[in-house]
């Protein structure tokens, strides 16, 4: 079974979702099972629209475009439950439907793994 990573995005600045979408495709690159977290205050990144106000910051690659690769490629993307209430989303305005709703103890179930876990948080 391949290695890990779970990945949790808590920021609304390009500085927590760059390194989220830039470690989760690189994991996934590596042959690792990688699972993304947006609690609360990273929520905004999987509404549509909003990764697309950034366009492509200098230097690095089109976050959307990264954020798409995770998804294609089977990375997990969850968004905590606890969000929906805390800033007001409805589940029909997620970027993509592969994005699952879960509470944090869930997340962690799924995620857990026999072999070696990465954590990240951003």
């Amino acid at each position: 079974m391949a290695d890990k990573m779970i990945i949790v995005c808590n920021g609304e600045t390009s500085a927590s979702i760059m390194p989220t979408v830039i470690m989760g495709s690189s994991g996934l690159a590596l042959d690792y099972e990688v699972h993304i977290f947006f609690i609360p205050g990273g929520a905004k990144w999987v509404l549509k629209g909003e990764i697309e106000k950034l366009g492509t910051p200098k230097g690095l690659p089109n976050p959307l475009d990264l954020f798409n690769t995770i998804l294609d490629l089977g990375g997990q993307v969850t968004l905590c439950e606890l969000a929906l209430p805390n800033k007001d989303i409805d589940p029909k305005d997620l970027r993509d439907e592969r994005i699952k709703i879960t509470g944090a103890p869930e997340f962690l179930m799924d995620a857990e793994s026999d072999g070696k876990v990465q954590t990240y948080v951003f």
